[in-house]
């Protein structure tokens, strides 16, 4: 099933980005230690303490508890991101009746970021479950954003019992990186994220996000990673952020979409172009990687039960760029069966 939906007009988006999360500090004041303890996120932050892989580790997560025994909806959060982006959408749900669990994973955000940990996506979707069972939430549905999206479908494949709908929304992921480029190791990352400033951050959202347009919601969202770079810690950040982009190209998870045996949706704003790993493509590939205008036909050749929802002219972070849009979208994915 293919979905188009419509624009809506340019005042109503005006008026609901008033909603989105922004932090209002001064971008050349931003300095944030490796836990962003002075980033204020939008709802109650605890922290779930638990063990793994002999370290004691802290996870922070909001928690929105259900109305009315409604289901609970897992937030899960892109690379560059943390949980306080979900905050519309959290909101948005939450008035709905559901439950909201927004985590933030190991590495990310305000969680623990150990330098020596086995970073995969099946050991967050670990933590994941561990986190919901610690709260009593038996089963939820998970939405994931980005990176977000890998995670969320290597945790419906681990856990199906625990899932009760799988949605992607722009996911990375839905093609397998190492095909098309080269392997770089953990140092490259690093070397490339120890280059970073504010400017370079703004520029590649700007570009890669949001067709190169640029506001203040937009702008805010750079904050933790501004403040990161900015702050005591960015070379200990920097290390983790490498580890992590490692499971991008070495955990694939778009060659089990076949194996998913839970109801399913993509929703795929389709002028973005997201595509990691083509600045170093292998000597003599064509393949042209991130045309999400192309992929969402590719995935029902995969698994034709994946309901797709196409959002015209969105990039990356349909969910921010045009909360109206995605909204209705969001409401027909929860809707279907």
């Amino acid at each position: 099933m293919r979905a188009i939906i419509s624009a809506i007009t340019a005042l109503t988006t005006i008026i609901t980005s008033a909603f989105v999360y922004a932090d209002t500090t001064a971008p050349k004041e931003l300095a944030y230690d490796l836990r962003l303890t002075d980033y204020p996120y939008p709802y109650e932050v605890k922290f779930h303490r638990f063990h793994s892989q002999e370290k004691t580790l802290e996870m922070a997560y909001m928690y929105l508890p259900p109305q009315n025994q409604n289901a609970v909806v897992t937030l899960l959060h892109g690379k560059n991101f943390n949980g306080a982006y979900w905050k519309q959408t959290a909101h948005y749900l939450h008035q709905k009746g559901y439950g909201v669990l927004i985590p933030d994973q190991i590495g990310f955000g305000k969680s623990s970021k150990p330098k020596h940990y086995q970073y995969s996506f099946s050991a967050l979707a670990n933590n994941t479950r561990n986190l919901m069972t610690s709260l009593g939430i038996s089963k939820t549905i998970v939405i994931g954003h980005s990176m977000g999206g890998m995670l969320a479908t290597r945790f419906a494949l681990s856990y199906p019992q625990q899932t009760s709908k799988l949605l992607l929304v722009n996911p990375i992921g839905l093609e397998n990186y190492l095909h098309y480029v080269e392997y770089k190791d953990v140092n490259f990352f690093y070397q490339n994220e120890l280059t970073l400033n504010a400017e370079k951050i703004k520029r590649y959202q700007q570009k890669n996000y949001y067709d190169g347009k640029w506001n203040a919601t937009y702008d805010s969202l750079t904050n933790p990673l501004v403040g990161w770079v900015q702050g005591p810690h960015w070379k200990d950040i920097a290390y983790v952020n490498a580890l992590t982009y490692d499971m991008l190209f070495t955990q694939p998870v778009i060659e089990e979409f076949g194996d998913l045996s839970v109801p399913a949706a993509l929703i795929l704003g389709t002028r973005d172009r997201t595509g990691p790993g083509r600045n170093w493509m292998k000597p003599g590939v064509q393949y042209e990687l991130g045309r999400y205008d192309q992929l969402g036909d590719r995935i029902q050749q995969r698994n034709q039960s994946i309901e797709i929802f196409e959002l015209k002219d969105l990039g990356h972070l349909p969910q921010i760029e045009d909360f109206e849009r995605f909204k209705a979208v969001l409401h027909k994915t929860l809707s279907s069966k």
